[in-house]
């Protein structure tokens, strides 16, 4: 299964998992990752109820970029491999 989801979202890791240069991987690095994606899932959540409850459909740009930064960073929390999670944090 897990292979099969991370073919489906190769074009996510493929770009953060290449290269053969040293990084700095520590395993905390993958919890606060897995914890800033959830915080980020549910602040998307809360904009779009406040905005379809509101009528301001103009704020669900700010869910979409919420949600969207989750969705990368649940991905490669998840799926990806420790290059991965170094070089979504700006680790060499």
């Amino acid at each position: 299964m897990k292979d099969q989801l991370r073919r489906l979202f190769g074009f996510l890791l493929n770009p953060l998992e290449k290269g053969t240069a040293d990084y700095q991987y520590k395993p905390l690095n993958r919890t606060v990752l897995l914890v800033m994606s959830l915080v980020f899932l549910g602040l998307s959540l809360a904009v779009a109820w406040v905005a379809i409850s509101q009528g301001a459909w103009s704020h669900l740009v700010a869910a979409l970029i919420f949600g969207g930064v989750s969705i990368l960073g649940l991905v490669v929390g998840l799926l990806g491999s420790d290059r991965a999670v170094a070089k979504l944090w700006g680790n060499k």
